[in-house]
């Protein structure tokens, strides 16, 4: 069930990484990368760490949501698609952080 957990962060890093590379951000692309490794060979604390980046991950979808809709904008060209899309990957980003929260939920009684 932990591995389960796991899939989403390292899906979410990955397109972090991805999102880096075309910005031409090559140390960013590889923390995004590097970061991987901790979320399954470091227990605890690397999820944490991953947990972290992932949440500034998806403060950097959201401004680039906020740029890139500004300039479709200013250009007059469809914006929507564009929106919901990075909307989506934010949200998913932040979910993915979520997962790897390192303290766990614990039932109501």
């Amino acid at each position: 069930m932990h591995f389960l957990r796991r899939v989403p962060a390292c899906f979410a890093l990955l397109l972090l990484g991805a999102h880096f590379l075309r910005a031409e951000a090559p140390v960013l692309t590889g923390l995004a990368l590097a970061l991987l490794v901790p979320v399954f060979a470091f227990g605890r604390r690397g999820r944490t760490v991953a947990g972290w980046a992932l949440a500034l991950g998806s403060l950097v979808w959201a401004g680039t949501l906020v740029e890139d809709v500004q300039a479709r904008l200013a250009l007059g060209a469809p914006w929507m698609r564009l929106a919901a899309i990075l909307g989506a990957v934010a949200v998913f980003t932040a979910w993915a952080a979520w997962l790897l929260r390192p303290w766990p939920l614990r039932e109501s009684r």
